[in-house]
């Protein structure tokens, strides 16, 4: 979860909303009418309840994994032949499949602790599982932490057993070494002590278990995913020219030099970003308890359905005011005039266009309280996603309009 700095300055006090410049600002989408479920590629199911989405990106790396894994099984099996790139695919889709499982893990774990889920998206380089809050305590950081890699050590036992029975030098005894070697590989490389690693988390969780600070166990494991981002930068090149991971074959030229280190530079970037990511939002988060609905409220002022909208922005730049609502005659709320709308208006037209034409109606996720502050308004926002919110008193007397733009 992200949160910018409210546009405009906050006040001090909290009798009345905040006074912004009267008049529209920049344009805005349009609300959407109804909440959209988070995207983010294919829709693939939703175990427990949560949208697995597998990116584009992921058929990059199939197609990477088909091609590279079909070249290593045509030395081994070249009586194959083109049914090589089957198998290879194949192999592709079961180590995503055990990525899966592994991102499962947290998803599970997650909701055992009764943090939201998001989604599970299955990218380029593995899968991340979009957790929106952060655990309570050091000791289920960990835990949430520790459950992927763990299942994948798991994965990588039983595809050990699996081998055991199978003749080697087969296409099942091949694959099920793949996918052995695979999962401990994504194992050992998810415990690495560095955000925005699993490892990482599980370093933050034991800093914060020993200072008693959240921050600080952040500020330390994002430090070492910095150092961790240099070292593969550095160092995956030269292991494997040096042979100590299989490389270092004089008769492969050059090109495997060059696939070593671009990959190196993708995966240091990837953790240096990460780990940078990490920092910046558990700096937001810290903030969070000064996010308060109150104090990012705009002044409305109340017009009547047949109003001219150029009548009910003199109105409002009468009042210092920077919002519209729509009410009955009664003075009940109906609507909220949408800025976007307004900017859509040539002035020449606004005396002739009544502000209900240009208003989105209220609903009941469109409400909300005047209290709400930090975690609690974010997950009303969240709940009812639009632009524009009516901000209400406990009695349910107006109190203004919340920009989704200033939260």
């Amino acid at each position: 979860m992200d949160v910018s700095g409210a546009s405009g300055q906050p006040r001090s006090g909290d009798d009345k909303p905040a006074e912004h410049p009267a008049g529209p600002t920049a344009p805005e989408a349009p609300p959407p009418r109804r909440p959209k479920e988070p995207g983010g590629g294919i829709l693939m199911g939703r175990p427990f309840g949560v949208p697995v989405y597998v990116a584009p990106s992921w058929f990059l790396v199939a197609a990477l994994i088909t091609w590279v894994f079909g070249g290593q099984l045509d030395r081994v099996l070249p009586q194959l032949g083109a049914a090589r790139y089957l198998v290879s695919l194949f192999f592709a889709v079961a180590f995503y499949a055990s990525v899966l499982v592994h991102e499962l893990a947290h998803t599970v774990a997650a909701i055992r602790f009764k943090l939201p889920v998001r989604r599970i998206q299955l990218q380029f380089f593995g899968g991340v599982s979009e957790i929106e809050k952060e655990a309570e305590t050091p000791g289920r950081e960990f835990v949430l932490a520790f459950v992927g890699p763990l299942l994948s050590l798991v994965l990588a036992g039983l595809f050990y057993l699996a081998m055991k029975p199978v003749q080697p030098g087969t296409v099942p005894g091949i694959l099920l070494a793949g996918l052995m070697v695979s999962n401990l590989i994504v194992a050992i490389f998810n415990l690495l002590p560095g955000l925005p690693l699993d490892g990482g988390r599980m370093l933050r969780a034991v800093v914060w278990k020993i200072t008693g600070k959240p921050m600080s166990g952040t500020v330390a494991a994002a430090w070492v995913g910095r150092a961790l981002a240099v070292a593969v930068l550095i160092g995956l090149p030269l292991l494997n020219s040096s042979g100590a991971l299989g490389g270092g074959n004089p008769d492969t030229g050059g090109m495997d030099t060059v696939t070593d280190a671009l990959l190196a530079a993708i995966l240091a970037a990837i953790i240096w970003t990460g780990a940078g990511n990490s920092l910046r939002m558990a700096r937001l988060r810290e903030h969070l308890p000064e996010l308060r609905a109150r104090t990012l409220t705009r002044r409305a002022v109340p017009v009547e359905t047949d109003t001219p909208l150029s009548e009910a922005l003199r109105r409002a730049n009468a009042a210092g005011a920077r919002a519209l609502v729509v009410v009955d005659a009664d003075g009940h709320p109906l609507s909220l005039v949408r800025e976007s709308a307004i900017v859509g208006v040539p002035e020449h037209r606004r005396p002739w266009v009544a502000v209900s034409s240009l208003a989105q109606d209220l609903t009941d996720g469109m409400r909300v309280s005047a209290e709400l502050a930090g975690e609690e308004l974010l997950d009303a926002l969240r709940a009812a996603p639009a632009t524009e919110y009516l901000v209400v008193e406990e009695t349910g007397e107006i109190y203004g309009v919340l920009s989704a733009a200033d939260v």
